[in-house]
């Protein structure tokens, strides 16, 4: 069992035709979609190049999740949450 992460360029719109990609393949157990993050884990007896080129022909943008991608969002995450909005404090 194979378990592939990928970063795909979608909104909410682009998950159901990332699912009916995905669904048109053999093998696959298990699809996880973090929308948030843009990251899409998929679990299965597939080889991960074509999980790749399926999403691809889906016409979403895809690319392999590496180390990289978890610092950007481990980033964006952490200076979204320190700038909230505080509607008393204007100084």
């Amino acid at each position: 069992m194979e378990i592939v992460e990928l970063k795909v360029e979608m909104v909410c719109v682009h998950e159901k035709r990332l699912r009916k990609c995905l669904s048109k393949l053999k093998g696959i157990e298990k699809v996880e979609v973090d929308a948030n993050c843009q990251k899409v884990v998929v679990t299965g007896y597939i080889h991960k190049n074509k999980i790749l080129k399926a999403v691809r022909r889906g016409g979403l943008k895809a690319d392999f999740w590496s180390a990289q991608n978890e610092l950007l969002n481990a980033y964006v995450s952490a200076t979204y949450t320190s700038f909230r909005f505080n509607p008393f404090n204007l100084f």
